[in-house]
């Protein structure tokens, strides 16, 4: 049996030789979404990785969960109902605090949708949707997109690691912008979420 991400593998190994060398030498895909987190849940864990290390997202996540101690992920109505000064306690900013808080609040007045909801929604009419929170920007929702709702053919051009590692693969003296990284993810279409986990591994030199 192929492996599930055969088809986008062997498209973006055809596009050029150097996607065809990077591609071979990376092997298969191995992305993992999260399908059985809802966006609510996805949207706070996106909050305590935001502009931090992966390690430091992780200590910050922990200690938020132990906040509650029943193995669940905290509902909406318990993050309102935590005290600022444990969160603060978790490693969490003010202004991260604040966005939690109006997550919370955005999943209980139905901004934020469930999971049904969501896989049923236009990707872009999420995105105009989610990042009228404050604190939510793009790169967050696309990352719910991508992991949790598992959709194929979203480009983080925001990313970094995605612009830092199309500049390594072509040999580029700069990184491409936002609205090159759009313009380039135009040719890696149906299957841009495979490309843009390809373009995180491309090796620094």
């Amino acid at each position: 049996m192929p492996e599930p991400f055969f088809q986008a593998r062997a498209f973006l190994a055809g596009l050029d030789a150097d996607w065809a060398r990077h591609v071979a030498a990376v092997g298969p895909c191995l992305h993992q979404a999260k399908p059985t987190r809802e966006p609510y849940e996805a949207l706070v864990r996106a909050i305590a990785y935001q502009q931090l290390h992966a390690r430091a997202g992780d200590a910050i996540l922990g200690r938020f969960l132990g906040l509650y101690g029943s193995g669940a992920f905290p509902s909406p109505a318990q993050i309102l109902a935590s005290d600022v000064e444990q969160l603060r306690a978790c490693g969490f900013s003010a202004s991260k605090i604040v966005t939690l808080r109006g997550i919370a609040e955005a999943t209980l007045s139905g901004v934020v949708p469930d999971y049904a909801t969501a896989l049923a929604m236009d990707d872009e009419a999420l995105i105009e949707r989610l990042t009228r929170l404050r604190g939510i920007g793009r790169w967050t929702v696309e990352m719910l997109l991508i992991y949790s709702l598992e959709r194929l053919d979203i480009l983080p051009a925001d990313d970094f690691g995605v612009r830092e590692g199309y500049r390594r693969l072509k040999g580029l003296a700069q990184q491409p912008t936002r609205k090159q990284m759009i313009e380039i993810g135009q040719a890696l279409r149906p299957y841009r979420t495979v490309a843009a986990w390809y373009l995180w591994r491309v090796p620094t030199r």
